[in-house]
């Protein structure tokens, strides 16, 4: 059934503007008063009334597509060479160039471009622009400058269940990328659908990863190699060794078989600086170094154990939970065990036993890192349980020569500053970054920043000292740049920074030889005493005594700390 209504008017009423009269105003309804209603009304005092004279705001909020920047360039190499000479062909370029410089107009050229020329350089040797008047008042402004740090960038985990930035590498090309591995490692972490990818990094897009590498385990480690950028190494959690070639997209190239490769998961992995650059070694909790050729991934090319009792059993291999190798010693290199004990190899040793040189007892627990200082190599630091630690490989079966304080939360990673000797950086399980200057301040950081509610698990730094990645355990990697004054090197900072670790490798060989010249004391003391028998229980109510007060002690420190913060 169709229903319509036809409207119908004149054509000439088309258009014509409405009338309108004034009418008498009428009474349409009158109700009288009703005085028995009276009763019902209460007076109100006092009357409130409240007027919004303000215009009403609306807020909306609008989430805009971002934008899509493509980087491209153009490699120039040589041009303007006629078609019939080829650019390559040193014999036809030469014969070219000759037959040009005989030409009149070669020579005139060259006559009146050499008096303009030579003008040009007068004027430039006359004044020096790049001379600086105020060169020590600079240096005074920059002396009082206030240390500081500031996030510039932050890169997440594009995936919905989130993982920890386990190991951090800038790309060895002017830190254009950075290269983060995402894995879990917590105990039998059996969530659905966990990806096992890790990301390469494009700091000038960091909403998507420059390339995707797709391992078939997750990666704990990844290194770049500084000879062939294209190539990145990997340590899996299954014990594999695995390399790409980014190149050739996100699948790797080729990677260890299972039967040999590590048990446990590799927490390091590093390049050697062999002449096919193509060489490199890995470590693991399950006791055991093992160096590879990336063209010949099927087997090891060398095997050490980390025995200590030098027996060379796997029995008694000490877990490696860090490792640390710089290439100004490239045969010797530094493991930190899940025991707390750093161990310093050396590969050119001819037998197993003797590759491992010499033993630190540096922490209770694991040692979350080592590594050497850039400036002094026989000098390294080391992160553990609640202090960094600063070694030195000349005192053998010695203490440590400086140390940071005991801090409440833990330390978990740390990194030396590539510019400055005496700087280096250490994160915590807070999320807190604190920055060191040994040659300023011992006892306490020189900067400490509040980066994340997050812990933070891994460090790295660019090689200008600049740019600090810190990657946290929900994935976030955070990008901080700091103040110059903690990136720049002073006038004789390294030769006071030498004397400073000369001076504490000293102190500490004197306290050394002084406690065993007091061991050697009571040895005596007590080989010229009959032996008395010491009560047990006296000795056991002197230990719960003794621990008592000092946890009061702590109680009141910190109840006195309290009100300052």
């Amino acid at each position: 059934m169709e229903i319509k209504f036809e409207y119908v008017r004149k054509r000439s009423e088309f258009g014509r503007p409405c009338n309108f009269s004034d009418l008498l105003a009428e009474v349409t309804v009158d109700i009288p008063p009703d005085p028995s209603l009276a009763d019902d009304f209460i007076p109100q005092d006092p009357v409130d009334f409240s007027v919004q004279e303000s215009p009403m705001m609306a807020v909306h909020e609008v989430n805009t597509e971002r934008a899509q920047v493509s980087i491209q360039g153009m490699n120039h190499v040589e041009g303007g060479w006629p078609k019939h000479v080829d650019p390559k062909n040193s014999e036809l370029t030469t014969r070219y160039r000759e037959e040009v410089e005989r030409e009149e107009v070669y020579t005139r050229t060259v006559q009146r471009l050499g008096s303009v020329m030579e003008h040009y350089i007068r004027q430039n040797n006359t004044i020096d622009i790049y001379e600086e008047y105020f060169e020590e008042e600079e240096e005074e402004e920059e002396e009082e400058e206030h240390p500081s740090a500031k996030t510039i960038n932050v890169v997440r985990d594009p995936n919905t269940i989130r993982r920890m930035a386990t190991h951090l590498s800038w790309h060895p090309d002017a830190n254009r990328a950075l290269a983060v591995a995402y894995c879990s490692l917590d105990f039998q972490d059996s969530r659905k659908d966990m990806s096992f990818d890790s990301y390469i990094w494009d700091l000038e897009k960091p909403y998507t990863p420059e390339l995707t590498l797709k391992p078939s385990s997750p990666v704990v480690t990844l290194e770049y190699n500084s000879k062939d950028w294209h190539h990145v190494l990997g340590g899996c959690y299954n014990g594999q060794i695995v390399y790409w070639d980014t190149r050739k997209g996100g699948l790797p190239m080729e990677m260890t078989p299972v039967e040999f490769s590590h048990r446990d998961p590799v927490y390091g992995a590093f390049w050697l600086p062999s002449r096919t650059g193509t060489e490199c070694f890995s470590g693991s909790t399950d006791g055991q170094v093992l160096w590879w050729d990336i063209r010949k991934l099927s087997q090891p090319s060398e095997k050490l154990i980390l025995d200590i009792t030098r027996e060379n059993q796997l029995k008694n291999a000490l877990g490696a939970i860090s490792l640390d190798f710089a290439p100004i010693m490239p045969t010797k290199f530094l493991v930190g065990t899940e025991q707390g004990i750093i161990i310093s190899c050396n590969r050119d040793a001819k037998t197993p036993p003797e590759k491992i040189a010499n033993i630190f007892r540096s922490h209770i627990g694991a040692v979350y890192r080592v590594t050497r200082n850039p400036f002094f190599p026989k000098v390294f630091l080391s992160v553990g349980d609640w202090t960094a630690r600063i070694w030195t490989e000349e005192l053998m079966d010695s203490s440590s020569i400086m140390e940071t304080k005991y801090h409440t939360p833990y330390l978990l990673d740390t990194c030396w500053s590539p510019v400055k000797p005496a700087v280096f950086f250490t994160c915590k399980s807070d999320g807190t970054l604190d920055v060191w200057d040994f040659l300023f301040h011992q006892k306490e950081p020189s900067l400490s920043i509040k980066v994340s509610n997050d812990p933070l698990l891994s460090l790295c730094s660019q090689d200008n000292g600049r740019i600090i990645s810190c990657g946290t355990r929900q994935g976030t990697v955070y990008l901080l740049e700091i103040s110059p004054g903690l990136c720049t090197l002073r006038k004789n900072e390294k030769t006071l920074t030498s004397a400073m670790f000369e001076r504490e490798a000293r102190r500490e060989k004197v306290l050394q030889d002084k406690y065993r010249e007091r061991l050697l004391r009571e040895q005596e003391r007590a080989r010229a005493q009959p032996e008395e028998q010491e009560d047990p229980q006296e000795v056991f109510r002197q230990a719960q005594a003794d621990f008592f007060s000092s946890i009061k002690a702590e109680r009141r420190r910190r109840g006195m700390a309290d009100p300052e913060e």
